[in-house]
């Protein structure tokens, strides 16, 4: 059995309010976009704006850890450990 290429994709069905989407047709039309393409556009920036949001939550989460260790030696090696500089340069 083949896999899907890239392009073949799969379908995504789903209900939406008549004036919206009469509203959505128009503003495609002035842009001369295809709906799919702002449709998968807007799904990816939804995705990535997600991703982003845990990537800020944990590094939150890491550096109230940090912040609440009494010890600075500790959390100056603790950040040494974790660190990689490598990919700095």
């Amino acid at each position: 059995m083949a896999k899907n290429s890239p392009s073949a994709g799969s379908t995504f069905t789903f209900r939406i309010d008549p004036d919206l989407k009469a509203e959505f047709m128009a503003v495609i039309e002035t842009e001369n976009k295809p709906v799919a393409q702002v449709l998968r556009d807007f799904m990816a920036s939804y995705v990535e704006r997600r991703k982003r949001k845990e990537f800020e939550a944990e590094a939150r989460r890491q550096s109230l850890l940090i912040a609440a260790s009494p010890e600075e030696e500790q959390v100056m090696d603790w950040i040494s450990d974790v660190t990689d500089i490598e990919a700095w340069k």
